[in-house]
């Protein structure tokens, strides 16, 4: 899809949760990332309808709208009150005959599975960290410090903390049980790559074109158990890691490093099936480049790497949402004949 020939003229319904749980703040800042991309596909041509979600009645909620007429920007995180519900979302869409942008919710579901994500990495050779899938009867088999715990079935760094680095056995099976204590879930340990992290935000079908890679600069710590991505860098502004994590768009790398980051981060893509878009987490070690987190529903705000990276890239916030909803447009039984003509 070259951006310079997309179709403006594709109506939009823009769908998205607002959970009741959220706190005013979180839900203030989700109103006005909708009402700000709204504006900006609006400026790009496309008509735009807000369909923001409430509850689990999705398909109330898309009751009024014909899927002949529409492509659904599919910016769900998840039903709410339903907990790993973005697959739900998508396979409602599908029964309702929308065509939507991004992944399938095969891929959505599997996503959410890290073990079953890392087999599927090591099958294809792709490097990822060693790791296992921990219980109560083989975490005295794990002896690679330092190492880091997380939760097995979560994204955007849920439960992960400074604690999530462990620098030994203790340390392991105290984080460990947090994680089921707290979480009601197993636990995965891997090798702690104290690297680099590139943060490699990937669209497209068939060609795949990686936008500049953003960096996670960790300079500011000194303490290992600071140099990652915490739940808090991501959603607390005003907490240490969200102040002092350094994003830098683009990485400085040259030539040969940009091609082994994007070869990695692409193939990571198309093993897992990802459509559309996704952002892929990687970090690098003596030259390797390790996968470690597929994205296929990845953020969307404004205020995301993968924005900042399509704007470093020339393509406004607008323009690169206009993207998918072509390349969604592209399945679609009426538009996708607009391509043809």
């Amino acid at each position: 899809m070259d951006p310079k020939q997309r179709r403006t003229d594709i109506p939009v319904l823009m769908l998205h949760d607002i959970d009741p749980d959220w706190g005013l703040y979180e839900k203030a800042l989700a109103i006005e990332s909708v009402e700000k991309l709204k504006a900006e596909l609006c400026s790009e041509g496309h008509s735009v309808i807000d369909v923001p979600i409430f509850n689990s009645a999705l398909k109330q909620a898309l009751k009024p709208y014909h899927p002949d007429e529409y492509i659904v920007f599919n910016w769900c995180e998840g039903l709410p009150g339903v907990p790993r519900s973005e697959n739900i979302v998508a396979e409602i869409l599908e029964e309702l005959n929308f065509v939507y942008t991004g992944s399938c919710p095969e891929v959505l579901a599997f996503s959410w599975d890290k073990a079953a994500t890392k087999k599927l990495l090591i099958k294809n050779k792709i490097s990822t960290p060693a790791g296992m899938l921990i219980n109560g009867d083989n975490i005295r088999e794990w002896n690679r410090f330092p190492a880091i715990v997380k939760p097995a079935f979560e994204h955007c760094s849920f439960g992960i903390t400074t604690d999530a680095v462990v620098t030994n056995q203790d340390e392991l099976k105290e984080q460990a049980e947090f994680v089921y204590d707290n979480l009601k879930q197993s636990a995965i340990v891997e090798d702690f790559i104290d690297g680099r992290e590139f943060h490699v935000t990937l669209w497209g079908n068939g060609i795949i074109h990686a936008l500049p890679p953003a960096e996670m600069d960790f300079g500011a710590f000194k303490n290992i158990k600071d140099r990652l991505c915490t739940f808090d860098s991501k959603f607390t502004p005003g907490s240490t890691h969200y102040e002092q994590i350094e994003l830098r768009i683009p990485a400085q790398l040259d030539e040969k490093q940009l091609e082994l980051l994007n070869y990695t981060a692409i193939k990571a893509y198309k093993v897992m099936g990802c459509r559309d878009y996704a952002r892929i987490d990687l970090r690098e070690c003596n030259g390797i480049y390790y996968v470690l987190d597929i994205n296929p529903n990845s953020d969307f705000s404004p205020d995301t790497s993968s924005i900042y990276a399509a704007e470093s890239a020339g393509l406004s916030y607008g323009a690169i949402a206009s993207c998918l909803i072509n390349l969604a447009a592209l399945r679609h039984p009426i538009y996708s004949i607009m391509f043809k003509n």
